[in-house]
Parts: structure tokens; C-alpha cells; sequence
């Protein structure tokens, strides 16, 4: 599963490069299908980031990863 959600941030990151941001993988738990991650640069205080986070980066990543039941930001 972790590496279907790498391959799935690297479709994801440039268009939150684009904006000046970032993410970074912090944890995926097999057991319980939660991807922790960690939005950087721009996202961070951005106050469209959690729109993004479960309306973009949850709904793509439950969209292409078996098992993903939800993505959460750590900072």
C-alpha cells in the first residue's frame, strides 16, 4: 500500500508546487488505511489547505489506493 501512495503524491505534488506548496508522507497505516502527511511551504496556514487535503489529496488517494479510508495533516 505505501508504495501506491507514493506513486500517487508524486501525481499529486507538482500541483501543489504550482502554488507554492508541498506534502510529504509521514506514515501509512495498513491496518487502519490512514495516510498521515505533512503540507509544506504555501500550505501551511493556507486557509484552503484543508479543502485541499480532503477534497483533493483524500479524494484522489482513496480514489487510486486500495485501503485509504482517510488522509490527515501533521505538522
Amino acid at each position: 500500500m505505501r508504495d501506491q501512495v507514493e506513486k500517487t503524491i508524486q501525481v499529486i505534488r507538482p500541483a501543489l508546487q504550482a502554488d507554492g506548496g508541498d506534502i510529504v508522507l509521514r506514515d501509512v497505516d495498513e491496518a487502519t488505511g490512514v495516510v498521515t502527511v505533512s503540507l509544506v511551504g504555501a500550505c501551511v496556514g493556507c486557509p484552503a489547505s484543508t479543502q485541499t487535503l480532503k477534497a483533493g489529496i483524500e479524494r484522489i488517494m482513496r480514489d487510486r489506493v486500495d485501503g485509504v479510508t482517510e488522509v490527515v495533516n501533521v505538522e
